[in-house]
């Protein structure tokens, strides 16, 4: 199945080299959880998306037009406005109020069993996979650090109930090497950029740091054979450029967007 999409979506640029070029010069990753335009969502290798808005005959269009296209769950928090925290509400550890969401209580079945029920409703909706965020929660500086084997069985079940569906972990460096296997990419945030939520302000990563944080992920890629996604965040058209400059050699698929991500971007 993989491959059949995966033929069908570079037909046009088998047969028209101004679509392979543009292919080149433009972003392959898309990660917007606003309400996106459908008919003009097109041509991303990765298309990562909030899936209460959309329709199944939406999906099945974006399908069409894209390579890969993913829910977003959290595995690590659920916000008061997601569907299936009315059914969690009683299942968290706490509040993140940077977020406005709660950390889940992953040691409860009613947590795993609800999280595996979204899941297996937005395939059914379509969806080629899901984008599993906040795995960084369960790393040892996390808030459910002591939940770590429960949410790598948590993958593992997933991967063997839908073998065929895509996945990708974001963040949760340090547990990848248990759970490598369960997952198809990883995505990891803000590697070249450094926002600052205090002052609300856009910027650069230090350099040595960018280097060091690149060169684990150079490594972590060669040694579990994962694809790479890089998300970095910019709100004018020259700290984007900067970006692209630190990244356009590593290979990685990358976006490139506003803290929020509730958009496509327009830089000035």
């Amino acid at each position: 199945m993989r491959l059949t999409k995966l033929f069908l979506f570079l037909l046009p640029s088998i047969f028209s080299q101004g679509f392979a070029i543009a292919q080149q010069a433009r972003n392959s990753v898309l990660v917007c959880y606003g309400k996106l335009n459908t008919s003009k969502t097109r041509d991303f290798r990765y298309l990562i998306v909030e899936s209460n808005h959309y329709s199944a005959n939406e999906v099945r269009l974006l399908a069409r037009q894209n390579q890969h296209v993913l829910a977003y769950i959290s595995l690590g928090e659920v916000n008061a406005a997601a569907p299936h925290y009315a059914v969690l509400k009683n299942s968290v550890l706490g509040k993140n109020e940077l977020w406005n969401s709660y950390y889940l209580d992953f040691s409860k079945p009613k947590t795993r069993e609800t999280l595996l029920q979204v899941i297996e409703s937005g395939l059914n909706q379509g969806y080629d996979g899901f984008f599993f965020d906040n795995l960084d929660n369960f790393g040892s500086f996390g808030k459910q650090t002591g939940q770590q084997q429960d949410v790598i069985n948590f993958l593992k079940e997933v991967r063997s109930k839908f073998p065929d569906k895509i996945f990708i972990q974001n963040a949760g460096l340090e547990l990848i090497d248990r759970t490598a296997t369960f997952v198809d990419a990883v995505l990891t945030e803000s590697v070249a950029t450094d926002y600052n939520f205090s002052l609300k302000q856009y910027q650069l990563r230090n350099k040595k740091d960018f280097e060091t944080r690149l060169e684990q992920l150079q490594k972590l890629r060669d040694a579990h054979k994962l694809p790479i996604i890089l998300v970095e965040y910019a709100n004018t058209k020259s700290l984007r450029d900067s970006v692209i400059t630190r990244i356009k050699n590593t290979g990685f698929d990358y976006f490139i967007g506003t803290i929020d991500l509730q958009k496509i971007p327009s830089f000035k």
